[in-house]
Parts: structure tokens; sequence; C-alpha cells
């Protein structure tokens, strides 16, 4: 989420006194489960491959990571958390579903 030389396209200044404002990011706080909007995906991956994506998580990424590594152990699958997504091998839409409303998240099914 946070970059480490955000410059926002400057290339050169004349002015000797210039510094950026770097100003230091806190973590963005993870919204309590009741308030998170997750949607579940089904997804065909090169290969014929099935991914199941959890996506639409608000907070900091040690949290999502953590739900991640929860939802991978209680499916038993392998996957990864990516660009704020968490990717399961396989169909396990349902599962998942009903894993999320045991955490107490609002989470429900898209897509086809």
């Amino acid at each position: 989420m946070s970059k480490k030389n955000n410059t926002d396209g400057f290339v050169f200044s004349t002015n000797k006194d210039f510094q950026f404002n770097n100003e230091d990011e806190t973590p963005m706080e993870s919204l309590p489960p009741q308030q998170q909007n997750l949607k579940i995906f089904l997804d065909r991956i090169s290969g014929g491959k099935l991914v199941t994506r959890v996506n639409g998580f608000i907070g900091n990424e040690s949290d999502l990571e953590t739900l991640g590594k929860t939802l991978k152990q209680k499916c038993g699958v392998g996957g990864s958390v990516k660009n704020e997504e968490i990717l399961l091998q396989g169909d396990h839409r349902d599962k998942v579903l009903k894993l999320l409303a045991e955490l107490k998240y609002k989470a429900k099914k898209a897509g086809g």
C-alpha cells in the first residue's frame, strides 16, 4: 500500500532548499469484520485451473495475510495473498463463504 519513494512524477528542481514532503504513512487500521464487504469470485487461470479469489478487504496488509493464512489452513489448500486479494487453489467458494460467516465477516459470492 505504501510506496518507498513517491515523487509524484517530480524530476528536477532549481530550488536549492527544496525537500520532498516525506510523511510517514501510518498503517491503515483494519475495519472490524462486521463492516468488511468481501466478495468471493471463481476464476480460471492458464492451464484451465480454478482459483477462488476473495477481495474487498479494507485494512492493513498483516491482517489480510492472517485472514488468508486462516482460509488456506481451513480449506487445506495452497494459495497466496497478492494485490490486496486472497487467492486459493481450486473451487472453495461455499467453504470460504461459510468460514467467513463464522468469523463474522460480511461476504457474498460474486461473478458468474
